[in-house]
């Protein structure tokens, strides 16, 4: 049975914890702006700064695969339409660089500016990790759960979670903070190049 986290929360994985699914689940308000609200997952892989070490260390809709293939985003959903995950990042522990010490788990809504959205008109926002048996199980078996009930009315980044390594164990904390500014200010704050 599934953990549900609330913001501020961890959780300790344990050593069997291979291969991870990080899906990311939405639903939009009823929303007459004449524009799909196309919602983007990111995953950026940190150094012991905090920092992007490399550009191959943002996996995005661009950049699809990290270095060595250790963090894999599965593709675009560009309408967020239907039930489940609406896009997924694949972690795999063992293929990590060493000084990848922490991954960021993000979602902003792609042109939100130029379309006048934000994440108030957003709903039954959540993260789900789940564990893979191998590279072939595209359900897992989920671990934990993270419903982002806040009200984030002016938003357009989410900073959704974080796994980090402390003393060779990784971790997940649930943090849920909201930012101004888009993907951009995102990357900005990891120490990347817009």
């Amino acid at each position: 049975m599934a953990i549900n986290l609330q913001k501020g929360q961890r959780y300790a994985f344990d050593n069997t914890m291979k291969l991870a699914l990080v899906g990311l689940g939405w639903d939009t308000n009823r929303y007459d702006g004449g524009y799909d609200f196309d919602l983007d997952a990111s995953a950026f892989l940190l150094g012991e700064n905090g920092k992007l070490l490399c550009d191959e260390d943002f996996v995005f809709y661009n950049n699809l695969s990290g270095r060595d293939g250790a963090v894999v985003h599965t593709g675009d959903n560009l309408t967020g339409e239907g039930e489940g995950d609406d896009e997924v990042i694949i972690i795999d522990f063992e293929k990590l660089p060493p000084e990848i010490r922490k991954i960021a788990i993000c979602v902003t809504i792609h042109e939100a500016e130029e379309r006048r959205q934000n994440f108030g008109q957003v709903s039954n926002a959540y993260i789900r990790v789940a564990k893979m048996q191998n590279e072939n199980d595209t359900a897992g078996e989920t671990i934990l759960r993270f419903d982002l009930e806040e009200e984030f009315s002016i938003e357009t980044a989410l900073v959704v979670a974080e796994f980090y390594n402390r003393n060779g164990e990784w971790k997940f904390n649930a943090i849920g903070s909201g930012y101004q500014g888009g993907l951009a200010s995102i990357v900005r704050s990891y120490g990347g190049d817009v």
